[in-house]
């Protein structure tokens, strides 16, 4: 009888850290696809191209910083259909 209260418990502790284990994971997903993810890696990449082009004293640094943060949303925007492309592709074979 107390092997099967054992039993009991530990099958609910191991859901427990199931369940746990997929609200982190669930959470990480979010944040790789959140619009938040997006304008602080934009933010972070126009800064540093702003430092780039002020150490290397180039012109027009405000504006010349914009090209690679906008390189980078470009390819966020794109990449779902891409991938959709490629899973759909990986399925068939």
């Amino acid at each position: 009888m107390f092997e099967k209260v054992s039993e009991n418990l530990d099958f609910e502790l191991e859901l427990q850290k199931i369940k746990e284990r997929n609200k982190r994971v669930e959470a990480d997903k979010a944040w790789e696809v959140s619009p938040t993810r997006r304008l602080f890696i934009a933010i972070i990449t126009y800064i540093i191209a702003v430092l780039w082009l002020s150490m290397i004293s180039d012109s027009d640094i405000w504006i010349k910083a914009l090209l690679p943060v906008f390189g980078y949303l470009v390819s966020t925007f794109s990449l779902p259909f891409i991938k959709d492309w490629w899973v759909g592709r990986r399925m068939r074979d």
